[in-house]
């Protein structure tokens, strides 16, 4: 399946990036923690087609709030599908090559961001709460902060997500008002809507809530 909104990241030398959709031959009638139980060995092998060791594999609770974290420097609990994840955060942001960051979505949107000139990178969930947060901003500001990133010098895409007039709330629209608030040099909106097509996307609202999660996945391979 084509995923061409993903080429403005995949044009940047060492980074890696993949949206993982639905798996259309493993059921998924099932509520969040076991549908994540099915899906983590396909998961895990795409995180190792990617190039990343899954002992690197850094994940964020997703708790639908607005806070983020740097992957590799913060404690992790784990989660009920048996892997790590960092508490209370719904952002992963590194400068350290060799993580492989994901975010589970089935409805709220996945951002990612690229530094195109030092390399940090990032990963957002941002869905109706998280946008109304910011997560987006404080995900740049907290990049500026800690990684010396220019937000002219960001690249960032927002993947398929529930929009309008599937969800009456357009928080897609909203995330893209706040890329260019936060100054982010260049910002694509894929306008994928997940509830148009449940042949390639999970969608919560659509499936009453029984249903997968899509990963996103970013990771900057060391350089040779």
């Amino acid at each position: 399946m084509s995923q061409d909104f993903l080429a403005p990241l995949r044009a940047l030398p060492h980074l890696r990036v993949d949206f993982i959709e639905r798996v259309p031959e493993m059921p998924m009638d099932a509520d969040r923690d076991e549908a994540m139980r099915r899906l983590r060995a396909h998961h895990t092998a795409a995180v190792e087609t990617l190039g990343f060791s899954p002992q690197h594999w850094w994940r964020a609770e997703q708790v639908h709030g607005a806070e983020v974290a740097i992957a590799g420097e913060s404690p992790t609990i784990l989660a009920p599908d048996g892997l790590p994840v960092v508490a209370g955060v719904d952002g992963l942001i590194t400068a350290q090559p060799g993580l492989a960051l994901a975010i589970y979505v089935a409805d709220c949107g996945a951002v990612w961001l690229a530094d195109r000139v030092n390399g940090a990178h990032g990963l957002l969930h941002s869905g109706k709460k998280g946008t109304e947060g910011n997560i987006l901003g404080r995900a740049v500001a907290l990049m500026q902060e800690r990684f010396g990133s220019r937000p002219q010098d960001l690249v960032g895409v927002l993947g398929p997500c529930i929009r309008p007039p599937h969800y009456e709330v357009d928080f897609a629209a909203e995330i893209v008002r706040q890329a260019a608030a936060a100054g982010v040099g260049d910002f694509h909106d894929c306008k994928t809507c997940t509830a148009s097509d449940l042949h390639r996307f999970y969608s919560y609202r659509k499936e009453l809530g029984r249903t997968g999660r899509m990963m996103a996945l970013i990771g900057s391979l060391p350089h040779s």
